[in-house]
């Protein structure tokens, strides 16, 4: 008996000493933050990046369009994942950024996710189902291969896993590429051309459509024109306090700007004007 007690309590000592060894159970989330990174568990983002849907200039179509799904979507009704496609700096990420501060305060959420942890979209899911606020999970600058697994679990997140979605939960994703996947010439071997004229694209083909088909909303995005590029570097020249005078002035080395960057676009502009404002002051 006395040997029974005395292996117990090696046993007890064991387990207290393994279990300081141990990582703390992850805490609760903050739920009163408006945006959070997903790091294994619901990370707060104190100081998100606040931008005005107002001061995104040439996306007036594409600012309309994800401004209705959003406002649809913190009023309960309906409402689409959206994917938003195509050039680079033309306000793609900003817009997303824009509807949460405009929202906020209507209790949308936003949460960061990079494609390494999208498996994890499962996890997320259950943790915010039930919640009374509204949340965005955000994935920027999306691209795949399609043996990775967050491919997978984004397809079955937006449609096609046995659980379903929760309806305080949509995805909204930006990409460079339509389909978020590399396309290649090989694959245009792979169409079938029917006996009556009609093309039947080939499976790697039909494979990639399958995922960008799952958003809802698509929303295209293109070069700025010279001028449009233009007015944006005077917009954001008037909002880091510069006078209409200089702002015009500055029109002719805005255009020596975007030529150096070879880009023409709002990210540019923006660049350009924090430039320029900053050597007037």
């Amino acid at each position: 008996m006395q040997g029974l007690e005395s292996l117990l309590t090696r046993l007890e000592t064991l387990v207290t000493r393994v279990e300081s060894l141990l990582p703390a159970p992850p805490s609760a989330p903050d739920w009163n933050a408006t945006a959070f990174r997903w790091r294994g568990r619901l990370e707060a983002v104190r100081h998100p990046h606040k931008i005005r849907l107002d001061d995104l200039q040439g996306v007036d179509t594409q600012k309309t369009a994800i401004d209705r799904n959003t406002r649809q979507f913190v009023s309960g009704k309906p409402a689409n994942n959206v994917l938003l496609t195509g050039a680079r700096g033309t306000g793609k990420s900003s817009l997303i950024k824009g509807v949460l501060a405009k929202y906020a305060k209507r209790g949308l959420r936003l949460i960061e996710v990079d494609r390494n942890d999208l498996i994890n979209l499962p996890e997320i899911i259950d943790l915010i189902a039930g919640r009374p606020e509204r949340f965005i999970v955000f994935c920027d600058d999306l691209s795949f291969e399609a043996s990775e697994p967050g491919y997978k679990a984004l397809k079955s997140a937006l449609d096609g896993s046995i659980a379903g979605t929760p309806e305080n939960l949509l995805i909204y994703a930006t990409s460079n590429r339509r389909h978020l996947m590399p396309e290649r010439f090989a694959e245009n071997r792979e169409t079938v051309h029917g006996d009556d004229g009609e093309i039947h694209p080939g499976e790697t083909t039909e494979e990639k459509i399958s995922l960008s088909e799952r958003f809802g909303l698509w929303l295209s995005f293109y070069p700025f024109s010279q001028e449009h590029y233009l007015d944006i570097c005077v917009h954001w020249l008037h909002q880091l306090g510069v006078d209409e005078k200089s702002a015009l002035a500055a029109r002719q080395e805005a255009l020596q700007w975007a030529l150096q960057r070879g880009s023409r676009s709002g990210r540019v502009a923006w660049q350009f004007a924090r430039d320029f404002a900053g050597r007037q002051k």
